[in-house]
Order: C-alpha cells, then structure tokens, then sequence
C-alpha cells in the first residue's frame, strides 16, 4: 500500500508514537506484509525467529519490538506492539469510510455495463466496460474491476483478510487497507468470495473463469486463463500460475505455488507448491498417476493376506 504522498521517519514515528532509528527526515513511501514490500516500504516484525527475514527484506523501514542494529541504508521503529502499530498506519491512511448510498459517487462505471437491481458498489471501485454485475453482488472499497468481466449474484468482492494473532484477551485481527482487481474477460460465479490484500492486491487473472461457492484469501494471485471448479478454497498469499484447472472441493495450505497448465483434481489438499504441467490429487498432494498406483496396490492386500493364510 502507498502512501498519498511521502512521508518522512519522524511524520510516521509521530503517527504511533514509537521512539525510531535513522534520519528522522528518512523518506517513506508505504507499507506492506513481508512478501510484498519494496524498498521505501514499513514492514513490521514483533518475533526473534523473522527477524532476520524482516530487517535483510526489500523493506527500508522495520516496525520491530526490539532494538537491534539497523541495516546500512534503512531505518528502524522501535514499537513495544508492532502488530497493533501496523494496523493504527492502516487505519490512518485508509481508514474505513461509512458508505451512504448503494453506489458510492466516487465509484466509476464503464460503458456498456450493466448493474442489477439490490447491488452495493464502494467507494473508489472502478468497473470497466461492458461488465455484467449480477443482482446482490458486493463490490467492497477500492475494488477494480476490468473489461467484460460477469460477477454473478451475492459474491462478495473485498471482504477483509482472516488474519488474527492471539492475544491473551482473544483474536486480534490485522486491518486490511489491500484491493481485489479482477482483470479483463473474468467470470466470476454465484455465492463467491474473494478477500481484499492485507496491504497489497489479491488480484485473478485475464480470462480466467470461477464456478459458484469458491474462496479465495487475501493476497492470493490467480493467473491467466485458470478454470476452478465449486467449493473450492485457496487460502492466503497463494500463487496460481496460468492456465491451471482445479477441480471441486480442493483447499490449499497458505504460501503455497501451483505451476503453470498444473491440473488438480476433486478433494485434494494442495499442503505445498506443486509444478507446473502435471496432474495431482489425494491429501497429502501427490502426482494423480503415483496414487491411483497406490490405490490399485491397497485393493490387492485382502487377497495377498489370504493367500499367506491359505499356505
């Protein structure tokens, strides 16, 4: 997520009251989680195992629960709660905005599209043109929408990420100020779900056609050209590569890759990155040929076990 505009250290520092470590006119340009921060991005780490990860990223700015020594050319904030410091900048430069009318004003429609009666359009949502928008659909703030793209009814685009750390009081949930952008030629089905990024996009790809029921997490990027079938679930900060087909009632672990033309099929549970070009299936996932080989074995053992009572 960018900022409106650039922000010095110290303007930031001031915004959570945490004491920093740098220049205090050090330029900041935005925020965002740890797989997708660029330099002149806020990246917060509040556990010894990350930091490593956090303070060796692209990030240039850690929000971190700790002081250690800062990284040549970067800058720290130092936060006794780094996690509920990221979500005060949230909601500091995207904070919620209460909507008045089913379709925002500032929202913009393109020619040609067509919007269906009980519709709740957000503010800053941008849909292209010659787009058919079912009745019941819910396009939440900042969504962008491309060039004929059908989003059949009661699918709900750009609810928040189901990210939470435990606390002792109970859950506390990171605050989402990320996008869906759906591009050109997508289909997306009835009763569908696709939660916004946390800081960045969870974005489907050019052409790619959705089934009824499917979720997908926050971050997650679909590919080009990819079919997914219903009942699907695609956790968080997932990467479809193009042209992949997932079958029904798949679910996939979170961070997980599946590569280019990969076919998954029904009920499998895609626990890790898989390759491109192959088919897969069963849970834990495996190449669909390996298992039925198993399978096929597993049916021969009530004959092999009578066999050796037999002799």
């Amino acid at each position: 997520m960018k900022f409106p505009k650039p922000y010095t250290l110290k303007e930031i520092a001031n915004i959570i009251k945490c004491e920093f470590i740098g220049e205090e006119s050090f330029v900041v340009f935005g925020m965002n989680e740890i797989h997708v921060v660029e330099p002149g991005d806020i990246v917060f780490v509040d556990h010894p195992k990350y930091y490593d990860k956090a303070l060796q990223s692209e990030a240039t700015v850690i929000l971190i629960n700790k002081k250690v020594d800062c990284p040549k050319g970067k800058a720290l904030l130092i936060s006794k709660d780094p996690f509920n410091d990221f979500n005060k900048l949230t909601n500091h430069f995207k904070p919620f905005v209460e909507a008045k009318i089913a379709v925002s004003k500032t929202s913009k429609v393109g020619k040609g599209t067509v919007i269906q009666p009980n519709c709740f359009i957000g503010n800053n949502v941008t849909i292209g043109s010659n787009c058919v928008i079912h009745s019941n659909v819910c396009l939440y703030d900042d969504t962008v929408i491309g060039d004929n793209v059908i989003i059949h009814a009661g699918s709900i685009i750009g609810a928040s990420a189901f990210y939470y750390k435990n606390r002792p009081e109970g859950f506390d949930q990171l605050q989402s100020g990320g996008r869906v952008v759906i591009k050109d030629n997508v289909d997306i089905g009835a009763l569908c779900t696709i939660d916004r990024g946390v800081t960045g996009d969870t974005t489907i790809g050019k052409g790619s056609k959705l089934d009824n029921q499917i979720q997908v997490g926050h971050d997650t990027i679909i590919g080009e050209k990819c079919l997914i079938a219903s009942q699907t679930g695609i956790a968080g900060c997932c990467i479809i590569e193009d042209e992949v087909t997932i079958w029904g009632q798949v679910g996939t672990n979170s961070g997980i890759t599946i590569g280019s033309k990969a076919i998954i099929l029904g009920q499998t549970g895609v626990t890790k990155s898989v390759k491109g070009g192959k088919t897969y299936f069963s849970t834990p996932i495996q190449e669909s040929r390996e298992k039925l080989k198993e399978l096929v074995a597993l049916k021969q053992l009530p004959y092999l076990l009578k066999s050796l009572k037999e002799k």
